[in-house]
């Protein structure tokens, strides 16, 4: 127990929390908060290509995503941990789908992403996974029966074209010569599976909410990473799990993972989906950004070349069609 005397400090600390509790309870303060979070959250995203060009050498792919996700989804339990409980009879009966969202997710858009980055820059990661959008868009017209124009069509084909320059460092004309990375076929791979794993989670509704869903699908993630993650344990080229290991699965199970999920479902629900969306094109430029100052990457002419492409055709495959009303 305090003395008297630290009572009224006390006191002070906690009527300037519930001051700070109350006023993100007005619409005002939680529109500016959202707002300011639309410029932090790619580049809370960003942060997982930094773990990825740091991680070989010093945690392996499926080990280093099971920690992660393992993380992430111990804690996003405990918050949704009654609505779990009382949804657990249809989660039960829905645990196929879940397992098939894990691999999806945290199978092949984690360790296969700390696998490509092994071979190829955290710049190439940043601009191929921006034409994730376009294969969403493209995934609702051809599976769930959305509608297209030729303005979404046009940017399909946009987007993909930059992609491709990306991947073949700009030599279109001499295709024989270049270098082919391996790590940026594993990107695309998780690319494609990004895609299919937002499309799936719109063709299987939930009854649970997006942090208890979650949760639920980082359970299925751990499952089908735990074999691989044991596999990778048990060869003889397995570093040593150090410190710095247990730094990177920190990092990315609590900034990418938590952080940026939380401050986009933040912004979502205050500003509405349509608003939110236009965040997502900060990605690139935040993720090229971060390779060229922190890991020292240069950037090239294909990279710019490839982002002019890539942009402007996610901007227009994510347009809405002019006669499709808005939800």
């Amino acid at each position: 127990m305090g003395s008297a005397a630290d009572r009224p400090h006390l006191k002070r600390k906690i009527q300037a929390s519930l001051v700070c509790l109350l006023m993100l309870k007005t619409p005002e303060s939680r529109q500016r908060l959202a707002l300011s979070l639309l410029w932090i959250t790619p580049a809370l995203w960003s942060v997982n290509y930094i773990v990825a060009r740091t991680a070989p050498g010093v945690a392996e792919p499926h080990m280093l995503a099971l920690g992660r996700w393992a993380l992430a989804g111990m804690i996003l339990a405990f918050i949704a941990r009654q609505e779990l409980w009382r949804e657990r009879r249809s989660t039960w009966r829905a645990a196929g789908h879940y397992l098939v969202l894990g691999a999806l997710g945290m199978l092949v858009c984690g360790a296969w992403v700390y696998q490509g980055a092994q071979t190829t820059t955290a710049m190439n990661i940043a601009l191929i996974y921006a034409a994730s959008p376009v294969l969403i868009a493209l995934g609702a017209v051809l599976w769930l029966g959305e509608r297209f124009s030729w303005r979404q069509g046009l940017g399909v084909v946009i987007a993909m074209s930059g992609v491709f320059h990306v991947v073949v460092k700009g030599q279109w004309g001499s295709l024989s010569q270049v270098q082919w990375v391996a790590g940026d076929g594993w990107i695309v791979l998780a690319m494609v599976s990004w895609a299919g794993f937002a499309l799936l989670q719109k063709k299987w509704p939930s009854p649970l909410g997006a942090t208890a869903r979650l949760a639920a699908i980082c359970m299925g993630g751990v499952l089908v990473l735990l074999p691989f993650a044991v596999w990778e344990w048990l060869q003889p080229s397995t570093p040593a799990w150090s410190t710095q290991a247990t730094w990177l699965v920190v990092c990315a199970g609590l900034v990418p993972g938590i952080g940026a999920y939380w401050a986009y479902g933040f912004c979502q629900k205050v500003l509405g989906a349509s608003r939110v969306a236009a965040s997502l094109y900060l990605g690139p430029l935040y993720g090229g950004l971060t390779a060229w100052a922190v890991l020292g990457e240069s950037m090239g002419w294909h990279h710019v070349m490839g982002a002019g492409l890539i942009l402007p055709g996610i901007y227009l495959a994510s347009r809405q069609a002019p006669d499709t009303p808005e939800p």
